[in-house]
């Protein structure tokens, strides 16, 4: 079996997002949960989430979501491989669980968690999401919930792809690789790894507008404007694939009689 965690793609990734949680405040991360599009999110995924299991957020950097969660109630794990990252966290909130390790080999033992999330996670290893995949199967209780977010191909995407290729960057993005997934294929690697899909959203359409420019740039970190906001809402009725941001999918662990 190939050696997933090994290549210079995976390790520049690594490094490029030790330097982004390096610079990064973690307050104004859990600022941006605030945002009409998170809260959007959240909405759709949170009542799918057990209320008395262990959730696991594998791929937490900063911990926003992961604080949410705990302050909201649930039992939620962070993990991420990144270890700086990790322990900026756990300075920062030391009630929290949290553990440094892989996606691809979690240090948890199998059919633990209620829950697996993956918020923008899947898209960054060049050797494809499925590994991944496999190892949150594994850790999941019978009918345990996934739920993901992956970058949409959407055109903002797509011009900014053949702006890379055209310098020679293939799917290096500020130093990490990315790429992004329809919502057909993201369902399909899902459903290869031995889950039912639930749900399917095409989400964060404002968030593509902010892609384009300051035209459609708030004042916050990483937020639109009322602009985007509106555009937002009008291309999610019109083009709700074509101009989504990101697919958020919710899916469930089959069973052997399933």
């Amino acid at each position: 079996m190939p050696d997933l965690t090994s290549g210079d793609s995976y390790e520049g990734t690594r490094a490029a997002w030790r330097a982004i949680w390096e610079r990064a405040e973690i307050e104004r991360e859990l600022g941006t949960r605030q945002y009409p599009r998170a809260r959007h999110i959240r909405n759709l995924f949170i009542q799918h989430l057990p209320a008395n299991q262990p959730i696991l957020e594998a791929g937490c950097g900063l911990g926003a979501e992961l604080i949410g969660l705990a302050d909201g109630g649930f039992s939620a794990i962070g993990v991420d491989y990144v270890t700086e990252a990790v322990g900026r966290l756990k300075r920062h909130r030391p009630a929290l669980a949290l553990a440094a390790g892989d996606v691809h080999a979690l240090p948890f033992r199998g059919g633990v968690f209620g829950a697996y999330l993956s918020f923008g996670v899947l898209e960054h290893f060049a050797s494809g999401p499925r590994a991944a995949l496999r190892e949150a199967f594994r850790v999941l209780r019978p009918r345990g919930t996934l739920v993901v977010t992956v970058p949409a191909p959407n055109l903002v995407w797509r011009l900014a792809r053949l702006r890379r290729r055209a310098l020679g960057r293939g799917e290096l993005a500020q130093g990490y690789y990315e790429t992004a997934f329809s919502a057909t294929d993201l369902a399909a690697h899902v459903a290869s790894e031995g889950f039912e899909i639930v749900e399917r959203h095409s989400v964060g359409h404002d968030f593509t507008f902010w892609g384009l420019g300051r035209a459609f740039r708030g004042a916050g970190y990483y937020e639109t404007n009322r602009l985007a906001l509106g555009l937002g809402t009008m291309s999610a009725h019109l083009f709700p694939r074509s101009m989504s941001f990101a697919t958020l999918l919710i899916a469930r662990k089959r069973t052997a009689a399933a």
